[in-house]
């Protein structure tokens, strides 16, 4: 019995600390923007606020370019999802439906890619942008996060094509559909799951990126939010307000859509990893 019930324990255990583990910085973040700024920098810690202000978020949403940068993430993020979907659709059918020389090197190759770290290549991007004249500007950044979701969207992608069986396509084609009219009547809606993950993968990825635009973006209206985030400094140090509010603000957009896609957004990475 006890070892029974020691057996039952722990798991829940072990996973009710690490659930505190991982929430309690979001929620510290969440509470420090509506904390006072005397509550914020007390010697004992305030853990949950009383006096509730929105003077925090006022300022950031008050601050210099915002608007702007807001719009250049929108910008460079949807375009890199919509990019590498696209893209992703058409080499996850090749690698699931065609057998051709090369292919099994090919889904390696991917899989190398995703493991490997873009950091390593930063130099070379660097230089490639600069030898074409394309420093501050958009198109690079979408350019270069469309390349790093693609690997794991097109193996995610490629396990859902190949959990199609094929004899829906043939029957459809049998019916007077062409290979692509198949495609997307029969195929392409039985991957909205795996669509809605990597769409919310490459979303992620895109509205977080930090070095990259650091490096390549020098002038202020061609940044995105990451860097607005740095920029919540006064001549005593860190605005933890401004700053806690700024962050607040810069996670909503990506709480929201994993709300809304939770499910299909879980299952879709789960069984396009497994399948094909």
């Amino acid at each position: 019995m006890k070892r029974s019930l020691f057996g039952r324990i722990w798991p829940n255990a072990t996973a009710l600390v690490l659930f505190v583990g991982f929430v309690f910085p979001v929620y510290w973040m969440f509470a420090t923007a509506f904390k006072p700024a005397g509550d914020i920098i007390a010697d004992n810690p305030v853990w949950f606020p009383t006096d509730i202000t929105f003077t925090h978020f006022t300022k950031a949403l008050h601050a210099d370019h915002f608007w702007t940068l807001v719009a250049n993430s929108v910008i460079v993020t949807v375009c890199s999802v919509v990019f590498s979907l696209v893209i992703s659709l058409f080499a996850a059918f090749a690698l699931a439906r065609m057998r051709f020389k090369g292919r099994r090197g090919l889904i390696v190759t991917f899989m190398l890619a995703q493991m490997a770290p873009w950091e390593v290549m930063i130099i070379a991007i660097y230089m490639l942008v600069r030898d074409n004249d394309m420093l501050d500007s958009l198109v690079p950044l979408t350019a270069f996060y469309t390349m790093m979701v693609l690997p794991l969207t097109i193996l995610t992608l490629r396990g859902y094509v190949a959990a199609v069986p094929k004899e829906l396509e043939e029957s459809a084609m049998v019916d007077g559909c062409t290979r692509v009219q198949a495609f997307v009547r029969v195929i392409f809606p039985l991957l909205a799951p795996g669509l809605m993950a990597t769409s919310l993968f490459g979303f992620i990825t895109a509205w977080n990126e930090f070095p990259l635009v650091l490096i390549l973006n020098k002038s202020i209206e061609k940044q995105t939010l990451p860097i607005w985030l740095s920029q919540f400094r006064t001549a005593f140090g860190d605005d933890w307000g401004a700053t806690m509010a700024a962050s607040t603000l810069f996670a909503l957009p990506i709480l929201i859509l994993f709300i809304v896609l939770q499910r299909k957004a879980v299952s879709g990475l789960t069984d396009g990893a497994v399948k094909g």
